[in-house]
């Protein structure tokens, strides 16, 4: 977008070059100085605005730059002070009278739209303004220990339009986000230059995207999923409620990556799966005809395997898991054993104790709670059964 604004043929000298006074070492005074410099800024405005303007050439920089230098060092009337002044006064002028009339017959998608606009010609324009005033940097805000420009331009934007719109903005951003999630196609790229705002207009600070967006985003989360989760707890068995769930919590990691800040990540995560798992874990591993006894009868490997990796997510979410597979093992084991004692029963409780700790193995990914089931069980079943498993 730089190259709008400048010849090809135009490279931008170090501001260590030694600036000489023009003018045969005359004084320039402030208002004088200030004419100069002010075509400069109306020129820059005029391009932001999309009006015919010639591009700056070098020597339009240079002019513009030595004239805030001598302004800055000349004595005794050295001009830094109202120069720093009059460059935040610049800006606040062009969001007064340009950029918030701009946005004040906007709303939803086309607010976002210009918004997204004016913040990219408002970081340009205080790039641009900061080289011409670069002098200031270097020298007068340090010695005064003042704000550098960058920092006065991002605080004029955020004062006089962001504390204005920020309200306005949570809105159409969280009715695009449920539209997503209701599988509508949106303008990601959109979402994400919006909230990028809300981060950038921190300075590195994130407290801006946290307490404007981020808390209420979190809410309104809950409250989708926990809707979502009422119904779906009610009209779908247990392994497709499971596979709704997986594929939301995936949909939301590629949420982030698309356009929320990866800071959000692990809190937007546990949002969702307390209220698809913590809030509805017991009713669901209970479901009379596809909760996990049924799926431990059936064989449903795969199914305990996304049981297994969804509720080892939560705090103490495999608790209730293994007490229901301890229960399954030990009933069947129990029942073996009042069986026959023969060698056909013996070899029966060896495949038993085989085929669960293969559940163990591969569904459960060896976690020491069913670890400790199969081996608290099979211990439990007389000696010479044990015997015949352990040492045959």
């Amino acid at each position: 977008m730089l190259l709008l604004f400048i010849d090809r043929s135009f490279t931008v000298p170090s501001f260590d070059v030694q600036v000489k006074l023009g003018r045969g070492n005359m004084e320039i005074e402030l208002e004088q100085g200030w004419e100069i410099i002010e075509r400069g800024i109306t020129r820059l405005k005029n391009i932001l605005e999309g009006l015919p303007e010639p591009k700056f050439s070098s020597t339009n920089y240079m002019e513009l730059y030595t004239t805030v230098y001598n302004m800055c060092t000349q004595k005794p009337h050295d001009y830094s002070q109202q120069l720093y002044d009059r460059y935040r006064e610049s800006i606040e002028d062009y969001i007064n009278s340009m950029v918030l009339p701009s946005l004040r017959e906007k709303h939803d998608e086309f607010l976002l739209r210009e918004l997204v606009k004016r913040w990219a010609n408002h970081k340009v324009m205080v790039r641009w303004l900061s080289r011409f005033f670069h002098f200031l940097d270097r020298k007068f805000c340090p010695q005064r220990s003042l704000p550098l420009l960058n920092e006065v331009g991002f605080n004029c934007f955020r004062n006089l339009l962001y504390c204005s719109y920020d309200t306005d903005l949570v809105s159409p951003v969280f009715r695009l986000i449920k539209s997503e999630r209701e599988g509508e196609q949106i303008d990601r790229a959109l979402l994400k230059n919006i909230l990028d705002i809300f981060v950038e207009i921190g300075m590195g600070q994130m407290d801006y995207y946290e307490n404007d967006f981020e808390d209420a985003m979190l809410k309104d989360t809950a409250a989708y999923y926990s809707r979502k989760a009422s119904n779906w707890i009610l009209e779908d068995s247990c392994p497709d409620y499971m596979l709704k769930a997986e594929e939301c919590l995936k949909r939301e990691k590629e949420r982030v990556s698309h356009y929320l800040h990866s800071s959000s990540e692990p809190k937007l995560l546990e949002k969702v799966q307390n209220e698809l798992l913590s809030v509805y874990g017991n009713q669901l591993l209970e479901k009379e005809h596809s909760g996990c006894h049924a799926l431990l009868r059936d064989d449903k490997v795969n199914d305990l395997s996304r049981m297994f990796r969804l509720f080892s997510k939560i705090p103490r979410g495999l608790e209730p898991v293994s007490s229901i597979f301890k229960q399954h093992v030990t009933g069947e084991g129990t029942a073996l054993v009042k069986q026959a004692e023969d060698a056909a029963s013996n070899k029966k409780v060896i495949e038993l104790h085989d085929k669960y700790l293969a559940y163990v193995s591969d569904c459960f990914q060896n976690h020491t709670l069913f670890h400790k089931v199969c081996v608290c069980i099979f211990i439990c079943i007389p000696i010479r059964l044990c015997l015949e498993i352990y040492f045959i």
